[in-house]
């Protein structure tokens, strides 16, 4: 078990103007973290948040020399969010899918494995430290109706086994989110049930308390992590009976 306390940790958090990370930013916060830094391509949208342990530094995740930055600026860094993502509707035959895939690769794969290489070593001088990527239930069995969003899901859950292995070395413990449909703008237009993104940070923060390596941090997550447990091909059928009614539903 590799439990972490927030309780006096200094935390980093990407894409925390809004969302699941804006979410966590607070709950960092209201739990006793000693600093957090909450990065945003808009850092100024962030000046409400009024706590002088709030460090708001500006990244967008695709930018190495804005990684380069916020490495130098956070050097006691103990924490990292890879919370930062994008998601583009869009079929797999569409005019657009090319250009839709990479760029979710770019914000969702290569923007967290480009902080990891950043900071891997300034966790480790750190005492090994944790990182916490925010995946989706979508990167377990790929979601129909957003297929290209659920590859880069995939390609980040496959990073964070090998992180686990190859930062566990140094002491670093790394936990996946695995969430299912949360209320914010990346799942408007979805007809869905949806948690808050303050429930879906609480329970983050929960299982990084207690050493849950994978976390499932919603009532949607928690039973389909169940199901693909028991039999992946089966969540695949459920994923695609889901997809072929919202379809339906949507073309009505």
């Amino acid at each position: 078990m590799n439990a972490r306390r927030i309780e006096g940790a200094v935390a980093l958090v990407t894409g925390a103007n809004r969302g699941i990370g804006r979410a966590l930013t607070e709950a960092l916060l209201t739990r006793g973290a000693r600093k957090v830094y909450a990065t945003a391509r808009n850092p100024e949208a962030l000046r409400d948040l009024r706590d002088d342990r709030l460090v708001s530094l500006r990244l967008d995740v695709t930018d190495v020399d804005q990684i380069r930055a916020v490495g130098e600026a956070a050097q006691d860094v103990e924490v990292v969010f890879n919370n930062a993502g994008v998601a583009l509707p869009g079929g797999i035959a569409d005019s657009t899918v090319l250009d839709r895939a990479r760029r979710e690769m770019e914000v969702n794969y290569f923007g967290p494995l480009q902080l990891l290489q950043r900071l891997a070593l300034t966790l480790a001088r750190n005492g090994g430290g944790a990182v916490v990527n925010i995946g989706s239930a979508a990167g377990l069995t790929n979601f129909p109706f957003i297929p290209t969003y659920s590859a880069s899901k995939a390609a980040l859950h496959s990073l964070t086994q090998a992180a686990r292995i190859l930062l566990g070395a140094q002491g670093t413990s790394v936990f996946g989110v695995y969430a299912g449909p949360v209320d914010t703008d990346m799942t408007r237009g979805f007809e869905l049930p949806k948690t808050s993104p303050r429930d879906v940070a609480l329970a983050i923060l929960d299982g990084i308390e207690a050493g849950q390596e994978d976390i499932f941090p919603d009532p949607f997550a928690v039973d389909f992590g169940r199901r693909f447990g028991s039999s992946p091909k089966a969540s695949e059928r459920q994923l695609a009976t889901m997809a072929a009614a919202m379809l339906s539903a949507s073309a009505a």
